[in-house]
Protein backbone atom coordinates (compact mmCIF):
# COMPACT_ATOMS: atom_id res chain seq x y z
CA UNK A 1 0.00 0.00 0.00
CA UNK A 2 1.16 3.25 -1.40
CA UNK A 3 2.16 5.74 1.81
CA UNK A 4 0.00 8.81 2.10
CA UNK A 5 2.33 11.73 1.02
CA UNK A 6 3.52 9.30 -2.04
CA UNK A 7 0.40 8.74 -2.80
CA UNK A 8 -0.94 12.27 -3.08
CA UNK A 9 2.32 13.74 -4.92
CA UNK A 10 1.47 10.92 -8.00
CA UNK A 11 -2.00 12.10 -8.07
CA UNK A 12 -0.32 15.91 -8.22
CA UNK A 13 1.84 14.76 -10.78
CA UNK A 14 -1.03 13.12 -13.03
CA UNK A 15 -2.74 17.01 -13.05
CA UNK A 16 0.50 19.16 -14.18
CA UNK A 17 0.74 20.34 -10.05
CA UNK A 18 5.12 19.67 -9.73
CA UNK A 19 5.72 22.07 -6.93
CA UNK A 20 2.99 21.07 -5.38
CA UNK A 21 3.96 17.48 -5.51
CA UNK A 22 7.35 17.90 -4.80
CA UNK A 23 6.15 19.82 -1.59
CA UNK A 24 3.86 16.72 -0.69
CA UNK A 25 6.96 14.73 -0.17
CA UNK A 26 9.55 14.88 2.61
CA UNK A 27 12.72 16.07 1.91
CA UNK A 28 14.72 12.56 2.60
CA UNK A 29 11.89 10.14 1.38
CA UNK A 30 10.92 8.57 -1.89
CA UNK A 31 14.08 9.77 -4.06
CA UNK A 32 13.20 8.59 -7.13
CA UNK A 33 9.84 9.89 -6.92
CA UNK A 34 11.23 13.01 -6.23
CA UNK A 35 13.83 12.73 -8.91
CA UNK A 36 10.98 11.80 -11.56
CA UNK A 37 8.53 14.83 -10.64
CA UNK A 38 11.43 17.07 -10.88
CA UNK A 39 12.65 15.73 -14.00
CA UNK A 40 8.73 15.85 -15.38
CA UNK A 41 8.46 19.61 -14.68
CA UNK A 42 11.62 20.53 -16.08
CA UNK A 43 10.30 18.14 -19.33
CA UNK A 44 7.13 20.20 -19.29
CA UNK A 45 7.93 23.89 -18.27
CA UNK A 46 11.60 23.72 -19.05
CA UNK A 47 11.41 24.96 -15.78
CA UNK A 48 14.01 23.77 -13.07
CA UNK A 49 16.99 22.08 -14.95
CA UNK A 50 19.32 22.82 -12.44
CA UNK A 51 16.77 21.16 -9.38
CA UNK A 52 16.18 17.95 -11.64
CA UNK A 53 19.59 17.55 -12.04
CA UNK A 54 20.36 17.58 -8.40
CA UNK A 55 17.52 15.06 -7.39
CA UNK A 56 18.95 12.45 -10.07
CA UNK A 57 22.18 13.18 -8.86
CA UNK A 58 20.39 12.29 -5.30
CA UNK A 59 20.29 8.77 -6.94
CA UNK A 60 22.05 5.45 -6.70
CA UNK A 61 24.03 6.31 -10.07
CA UNK A 62 24.10 2.95 -11.11
CA UNK A 63 20.11 2.54 -10.27
CA UNK A 64 18.23 1.98 -13.53
CA UNK A 65 15.91 4.90 -12.78
CA UNK A 66 19.30 6.93 -12.15
CA UNK A 67 20.46 5.85 -15.89
CA UNK A 68 16.76 6.50 -17.40
CA UNK A 69 16.10 9.97 -15.96
CA UNK A 70 19.85 10.90 -16.49
CA UNK A 71 19.38 9.87 -19.86
CA UNK A 72 15.98 11.76 -20.04
CA UNK A 73 17.93 15.05 -19.11
CA UNK A 74 20.25 14.82 -21.75
CA UNK A 75 17.61 14.34 -24.56
CA UNK A 76 15.59 17.51 -23.23
CA UNK A 77 18.73 19.72 -23.76
CA UNK A 78 18.99 17.93 -27.34
CA UNK A 79 15.55 18.23 -27.76
CA UNK A 80 14.71 21.98 -26.54
CA UNK A 81 18.16 23.40 -27.81
CA UNK A 82 18.97 24.44 -23.58
CA UNK A 83 22.46 24.44 -23.54
CA UNK A 84 22.99 21.36 -25.13
CA UNK A 85 26.51 19.72 -23.81
CA UNK A 86 28.71 17.63 -26.34
CA UNK A 87 28.34 14.70 -25.05
CA UNK A 88 24.10 14.75 -24.58
CA UNK A 89 23.99 12.47 -27.02
CA UNK A 90 26.03 9.43 -25.92
CA UNK A 91 24.95 9.99 -22.51
CA UNK A 92 21.01 9.63 -23.65
CA UNK A 93 22.21 6.75 -25.20
CA UNK A 94 23.88 4.95 -22.61
CA UNK A 95 21.79 5.89 -20.05
CA UNK A 96 18.85 3.85 -21.98
CA UNK A 97 20.43 1.48 -22.96
CA UNK A 98 21.34 0.74 -19.42
CA UNK A 99 17.50 1.37 -17.89
CA UNK A 100 16.92 -0.94 -21.11
CA UNK A 101 18.85 -3.97 -19.29
CA UNK A 102 17.02 -3.45 -15.64
CA UNK A 103 15.15 -6.68 -14.50
CA UNK A 104 11.85 -4.31 -13.85
CA UNK A 105 10.08 -5.03 -16.87
CA UNK A 106 7.91 -1.84 -16.81
CA UNK A 107 11.41 0.29 -16.84
CA UNK A 108 12.90 -1.60 -19.50
CA UNK A 109 9.91 -0.55 -21.16
CA UNK A 110 9.99 2.70 -20.58
CA UNK A 111 13.86 2.65 -21.43
CA UNK A 112 12.77 1.37 -24.55
CA UNK A 113 10.54 3.73 -25.53
CA UNK A 114 12.45 6.85 -24.68
CA UNK A 115 15.21 4.85 -26.87
CA UNK A 116 13.04 4.94 -29.78
CA UNK A 117 12.32 8.80 -29.42
CA UNK A 118 15.69 10.06 -29.24
CA UNK A 119 16.58 7.47 -32.20
CA UNK A 120 13.25 9.23 -33.86
CA UNK A 121 13.33 12.74 -33.19
CA UNK A 122 16.89 13.22 -32.59
CA UNK A 123 18.34 10.98 -34.93
CA UNK A 124 15.83 10.89 -37.65
CA UNK A 125 16.25 7.47 -37.71
CA UNK A 126 12.85 5.41 -37.67
CA UNK A 127 13.96 2.63 -38.79
CA UNK A 128 15.95 2.28 -35.46
CA UNK A 129 12.80 3.58 -33.64
CA UNK A 130 10.52 1.66 -34.68
CA UNK A 131 11.10 -1.66 -32.92
CA UNK A 132 12.09 -0.37 -30.22
CA UNK A 133 8.36 1.48 -30.28
CA UNK A 134 6.97 -1.84 -30.82
CA UNK A 135 8.67 -3.78 -27.54
CA UNK A 136 7.75 -0.96 -25.25
CA UNK A 137 4.51 -1.32 -26.74
CA UNK A 138 4.17 -5.33 -26.66
CA UNK A 139 5.04 -4.20 -22.48
CA UNK A 140 2.70 -1.81 -21.83
CA UNK A 141 -0.29 -4.00 -23.55
CA UNK A 142 0.52 -6.92 -21.59
CA UNK A 143 0.73 -4.99 -18.81
CA UNK A 144 -2.80 -3.26 -18.97
CA UNK A 145 -0.78 0.07 -18.67
CA UNK A 146 -2.97 2.45 -20.49
CA UNK A 147 -0.93 5.67 -19.48
CA UNK A 148 2.43 3.91 -20.97
CA UNK A 149 0.72 2.82 -24.22
CA UNK A 150 -0.45 6.67 -24.62
CA UNK A 151 3.05 7.30 -24.60
CA UNK A 152 4.26 5.49 -27.01
CA UNK A 153 0.88 5.42 -29.49
CA UNK A 154 1.68 9.01 -30.49
CA UNK A 155 4.87 8.64 -31.21
CA UNK A 156 3.90 5.83 -33.39
CA UNK A 157 1.10 7.49 -35.09
CA UNK A 158 3.34 10.00 -37.09
CA UNK A 159 4.67 6.47 -38.91
CA UNK A 160 1.23 5.61 -40.12
CA UNK A 161 -1.24 6.14 -42.77
CA UNK A 162 -3.38 8.30 -42.10
CA UNK A 163 -6.47 7.10 -41.03
CA UNK A 164 -4.53 4.85 -38.67
CA UNK A 165 -2.28 8.01 -37.16
CA UNK A 166 -6.06 10.06 -36.60
CA UNK A 167 -7.09 6.86 -34.71
CA UNK A 168 -4.13 6.17 -32.76
CA UNK A 169 -4.23 9.88 -31.72
CA UNK A 170 -7.79 9.94 -30.38
CA UNK A 171 -6.88 6.39 -28.68
CA UNK A 172 -3.62 8.27 -26.85
CA UNK A 173 -6.12 11.28 -25.74
CA UNK A 174 -8.63 9.07 -24.71
CA UNK A 175 -6.60 7.19 -22.40
CA UNK A 176 -4.48 10.17 -20.94
CA UNK A 177 -8.03 12.02 -20.46
CA UNK A 178 -9.83 8.89 -18.55
CA UNK A 179 -6.62 8.92 -15.81
CA UNK A 180 -6.81 12.00 -15.36
CA UNK A 181 -3.30 13.28 -16.91
CA UNK A 182 -3.73 16.74 -17.32
CA UNK A 183 -0.05 17.75 -18.97
CA UNK A 184 -0.44 14.59 -21.07
CA UNK A 185 -4.27 15.20 -21.87
CA UNK A 186 -3.38 18.97 -23.15
CA UNK A 187 0.12 17.28 -25.03
CA UNK A 188 -2.67 14.68 -26.64
CA UNK A 189 -5.26 17.33 -28.06
CA UNK A 190 -2.81 19.70 -29.15
CA UNK A 191 -1.01 17.07 -31.38
CA UNK A 192 -4.24 15.49 -32.70
CA UNK A 193 -5.23 19.16 -33.70
CA UNK A 194 -2.32 19.65 -35.60
CA UNK A 195 -2.62 16.21 -38.00
CA UNK A 196 -6.52 17.37 -38.65
CA UNK A 197 -7.17 18.87 -41.58
CA UNK A 198 -7.25 23.12 -40.64
CA UNK A 199 -11.06 23.61 -41.85
CA UNK A 200 -12.05 20.65 -39.73
CA UNK A 201 -14.33 22.09 -36.85
CA UNK A 202 -12.73 19.53 -34.37
CA UNK A 203 -9.12 20.87 -34.88
CA UNK A 204 -10.53 24.37 -34.12
CA UNK A 205 -12.29 22.64 -30.77
CA UNK A 206 -9.24 20.85 -29.76
CA UNK A 207 -7.74 24.26 -30.13
CA UNK A 208 -9.91 26.54 -27.91
CA UNK A 209 -9.57 23.43 -24.95
CA UNK A 210 -6.00 23.06 -24.97
CA UNK A 211 -4.62 26.35 -24.92
CA UNK A 212 -5.72 27.88 -22.09
CA UNK A 213 -5.31 24.41 -19.96
CA UNK A 214 -1.02 24.65 -21.18
CA UNK A 215 -1.39 28.18 -20.87
CA UNK A 216 -2.20 27.56 -16.91
CA UNK A 217 0.53 24.51 -16.82
CA UNK A 218 2.95 26.84 -18.48
CA UNK A 219 3.88 24.56 -21.04
CA UNK A 220 5.18 27.04 -23.27
CA UNK A 221 6.67 25.10 -26.14
CA UNK A 222 3.11 23.61 -26.18
CA UNK A 223 1.41 26.98 -27.16
CA UNK A 224 4.54 28.74 -29.15
CA UNK A 225 4.02 25.13 -31.40
CA UNK A 226 0.45 25.78 -32.15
Amino acid sequence: MLAHDTYIARRLLLLGEWDAALAALGPDTEPELRAEIAVDRWFFRTDGHEEAEKAVAALDPASPTAHLLTARLAYSRLLFRHAPRPDDRAVAEAGYRAAAASDDEKLRGWAEYHWAVLLDNIDEDPAGALPRYETALDIATRTGDGYFESYIIRHLAPHKEPAERIAMLRRSLHLRAALGARPQTVAAQALLADNLPEDDPERAELVRTFRPGAEELGIGWLVSDN
